[in-house]
């Protein structure tokens, strides 16, 4: 399955390899013809995959227990820090850094199950994702969730390929835990923020699922 979220851009990119796999048809070079045919197949191949939308499920106990805290986003965890949260928590918090690579499923999940109650966008800049600074100066969404259990702050954050984030979240949304709510295109990162007294249950150089890796637990 496709996600919607990419309709557009998967119109353009399968327009595009079409057009290039049958433009040996109007081509006497043989080499070039050959050339233009590989390029357009992949185009199509990596649109697919790119743009897919895997079934996922919560995991059993998070479903009997909403204090668990679930990966918003595939892909690997690249830094765990402390550091102050200024913009929702408003307290010193843990970051959990995870980098998404183009070949990563980018469709991001809600991590726990409450309500929105803050929302911010921030056109920035467009630093490589895995960069420390990227989680402050580049273009992202700034998400604050409220739960039975506390509050946690995720962002959605493009790095220097992507160029586009697309959040349905909006203020006063009531949310369940791993409900989809957009995604981040071309390679990119998601970073969470949770309470210094949470459990983390991940760590650098791991490889977590939205929806299906728990990486955290409220107290």
């Amino acid at each position: 399955m496709l996600t919607k979220y990419g309709t557009d851009n998967i119109i353009v990119m399968l327009i595009i390899g079409g057009i290039l796999i049958f433009s040996p048809l109007f081509l006497s070079n043989k080499y070039i013809s050959i050339i233009l045919f590989s390029i357009g197949l992949l185009l199509i191949l990596f649109t697919f995959w790119f743009f897919r939308d895997p079934e996922r499920t919560v995991p059993e106990k998070a479903k009997a227990d909403n204090s668990f805290v679930l990966s918003p986003a595939d892909g690997k965890v690249v830094e765990i820090v402390e550091e102050e949260e200024n913009y929702y928590l408003k307290n010193k918090a843990r970051r959990i850094s995870i980098f998404l690579s183009p070949l990563d499923v980018h469709v991001n999940r809600v991590p726990a199950t409450g309500e929105i109650e803050f929302y911010d966008y921030n056109p920035g800049k467009y630093l490589v994702a895995y960069h420390p600074k990227s989680s402050e100066l580049n273009e992202q969404s700034r998400i604050g969730l409220k739960t039975q259990h506390g509050k946690i702050f995720f962002k959605q954050i493009v790095g220097i390929v992507a160029r586009r984030l697309v959040c349905e979240l909006k203020v006063g949304d009531k949310v369940k835990a791993g409900d989809k709510f957009g995604m981040m295109k071309f390679g990119s990162r998601m970073d969470v923020m949770v309470p210094l007294d949470a459990q983390v249950f991940v760590k650098v150089g791991d490889r977590v699922k939205a929806c299906e890796t728990i990486i955290s637990k409220l107290q």
